[in-house]
């Protein structure tokens, strides 16, 4: 695949550079702008080379299927992409300019007018019914606007939309460039090592939280065939609980779930390892009368958790076994907290989670899978301790299920 520093005779050259500026946000009020800087390397690198950047990017969601139109606006509204392009402009030196169209005349000639080194953000790409359907005249439009593309929307690239597969396929057949920005290319070459271990990788393990089996299906899958150990926690414990016996009490459980994690844990051999006590709870909420308690969840040994509690986080025993497994690592990938991290009396877990990689002390090669992992361990500023931190938490899981294919890479090769 061709990288942003391979690229040729940019000068003067209309650049569309595919970001993912989905950041935190209410009111146009920015919360975290990590994601912003993330592209930076890019976008100076193309504009210090003269090129005149289309920036696309979209940002939360708008429900297409609503049929009140007004309500379609309000999503609008809430989800207008000005308030990355004005961010933008404060963090980079260069030009920053926000056109509040993603289509038609008025982006025509905002683009058309770009001067040298220049950076135009459009308006946010969910505004377009066709993005997420790759509309094949939306992408066509897009293309026809721009010399080149570059992709470095990580935490887009499993989805094949308009603007992350539809564009360079059309720039593609018309022989033009089309590569991966710097943003890409260090999240390509840091899971691919997750996907693909060497011999010196082993052991090889795998901390996956998370509220539904059913979402993690394929990457359960995948990581037994690569791992040493997989150690489970969040509420998908609770299914794998049951699927052996185990009264789960109020716990989540996916009914249509059992006969898998059944089959999983007879295929895993004991390398898939569920946590042996919990932190339990009468009330999910903060209210009168709500009482804490640690109990022990060990199948073998008869654990159970009372009817009236539900499971929110894993107990002092689990964190010290899962401690213990973590120290062996010379390869890690953690996605998903393993417990309610949202909450302080549920954070014991994910907190004893990267301490236990902390102590590992750069022994390990450790990456932090993206969404809610990511969350955590930025909050309780274990972000340093990673020797990689993921911006996307679907793309990385997609990767790692797929074997090291994701739409908005393939589309590149």
């Amino acid at each position: 695949m061709l990288t942003v520093e391979q690229m040729k005779d940019l000068r003067g050259k209309k650049v569309y550079v595919r970001v993912d500026f989905n950041v935190p946000q209410k009111d146009g009020v920015i919360r975290d702008d990590n994601r912003i800087r993330a592209a930076l390397p890019t976008l100076k690198f193309l504009a210090d080379a003269g090129a005149r950047l289309l920036v696309m990017s979209h940002l939360g969601k708008i429900k297409w299927k609503e049929p009140d139109a007004e309500k379609i606006e309000a999503m609008k509204k809430a989800n207008n992409l000005e308030c990355a392009a004005k961010r933008l402009g404060e963090l980079i030196d260069h030009p920053v300019k926000f056109c509040p169209e993603n289509r038609g005349e008025a982006l025509a000639e905002a683009v058309a007018g770009l001067k040298d080194g220049e950076i135009l953000v459009a308006q946010n790409t969910r505004y377009q019914k066709g993005e997420e359907k790759n509309d094949p005249e939306l992408a066509k439009e897009w293309a026809s606007l721009v010399d080149a593309f570059v992709m470095d929307a990580f935490g887009s690239a499993h989805r094949a939309h308009a603007s992350t597969v539809g564009v360079p396929e059309v720039l593609k057949k018309e022989g033009k460039q089309v590569a991966l920005g710097y943003l890409m290319i260090k999240e390509v070459e840091n899971l691919s090592r997750c996907v693909e271990p060497k011999e010196g990788d082993h052991p090889y393990v795998a901390i996956l939280g998370g509220f539904k089996v059913s979402d993690k299906i394929k990457v359960i899958d995948s990581l037994l065939e690569k791992c040493d150990k997989v150690l489970i926690g969040g509420a998908m414990t609770y299914t794998f609980k049951k699927a052996l016996g185990m009264p789960v009490g109020n716990s989540p459980v996916e009914e249509d779930m059992l006969d898998y994690a059944r089959a999983c844990l007879e295929k895993a051999k004991g390398r898939l390892i569920l946590p042996i006590d919990a932190v339990i709870t009468n009330s999910f909420e903060p209210v009168a009368g709500r009482e804490i308690k640690v109990v022990a969840t060990d199948v073998t040994k008869g654990g159970s958790i009372p009817d009236g509690y539900e499971g929110c986080d894993v107990g002092p025993a689990t964190r010290e076994l899962y401690a213990k497994e973590i120290a062996s690592a010379k390869l890690l990938f953690w996605n998903g907290p393993v417990g309610v991290f949202e909450q302080d009396e549920f954070q014991a877990g994910t907190k004893a989670v990267c301490e236990a990689i902390k102590a590992l002390g750069g022994k390990a090669f450790t990456v932090c899978g993206g969404g809610d992992s990511a969350s955590a361990v930025k909050q309780f500023g274990y972000k340093d301790i990673f020797s990689h931190v993921s911006t996307g938490g679907g793309a990385s899981l997609e990767m790692i299920e797929n074997d090291g294919h994701l739409p908005g890479v393939d589309v590149l090769r």
